[in-house]
């Protein structure tokens, strides 16, 4: 690989879901700066050498703030070293990734982006939900919970509602009530499935679902990172989750080899 910038997704947290160009990009890089959510087993793939540079964001709390990591990665790569930012998902999908990509540009250094796995689709997928499913939904929406006020604020989520038959919101755990809420009043019936699915893809993935009319306390002990979808599609989870039955047929040979 060229000495460059990688700006690399590293997948939702199965450590397998990594793309073969990430990996490689891991191997070869002389520093890595990598985000809270990525699977820390990639960073042995590392070579021993390599300098880990943590960077990752907690909400109300950064441990290296946007313009640090972007003045990071030029300094790096104009000292000739071959970087990689590696990033949980996908980098251009609720990732600042294009961000990245932006200072770099502007200093002249070249970068490569590295599609991964996202959330949006890893997660649901995991619990069994298939966010387009013919004769049910032909339309998906990735949108972010976190959203600035403003004018068109009414518009946007009026589009939203009234253009999409799947909706995968990212970042709305906190924000579930309000989100609930305009959901409905911008023409969503209180019956529409929902489904949350936390630390998706992992060990730990977590799934709840409901209704938009008893989300709110049935997902109570849910928070970030959770991944929540809204639509016809979640009514599919019953017949197929499979992440869930392949977990119990595991701890069922475990518990068969220790007997």
């Amino acid at each position: 690989m060229r000495k460059k910038v990688y700006i690399v997704g590293a997948g939702p947290g199965d450590l397998d879901l990594i793309t073969v160009k990430g990996l490689k990009a891991i191997q070869q890089a002389d520093v890595i700066l990598y985000d809270r959510l990525i699977n820390r087993e990639l960073l042995e793939e590392a070579d021993e050498d390599a300098e880990l540079i943590y960077c990752g964001k907690r909400p109300d709390h950064h441990a290296m703030n946007q313009d640090t990591i972007n003045a990071f990665l030029c300094k790096f790569a104009l000292q000739g070293k071959t970087v990689v930012r590696l990033k949980g998902g996908d980098p251009f999908v609720f990732g600042r990734g294009g961000e990245e990509a932006e200072a770099l540009a502007r200093q002249g250094i070249p970068f490569e982006i590295v599609p991964g796995v996202t959330s949006g689709v890893a997660a649901p997928a995991y619990a069994g939900i298939p966010v387009t499913h013919r004769g049910i939904s032909s339309s998906v929406a990735f949108i972010s919970g976190v959203s600035k006020a403003g004018d068109d604020e009414e518009a946007y989520w009026d589009h939203v509602v009234k253009s999409m038959d799947t909706l995968c919101i990212y970042m709305g755990v906190r924000k579930l009530p309000e989100i609930k809420e305009k959901l409905i009043r911008h023409g969503l019936n209180p019956s529409t499935p929902i489904a949350l699915v936390q630390w998706g893809t992992t060990v730990h993935q977590e799934t709840v679902t409901g209704t938009l009319d008893n989300i709110i306390e049935r997902a109570s002990g849910l928070g970030n990172p959770s991944m929540i979808i809204v639509g016809e599609v979640v009514k599919m989870r019953e017949k197929l989750k499979w992440f869930e039955r392949a977990s119990d047929v595991r701890e069922l040979q475990l518990s068969s080899s220790v007997v």
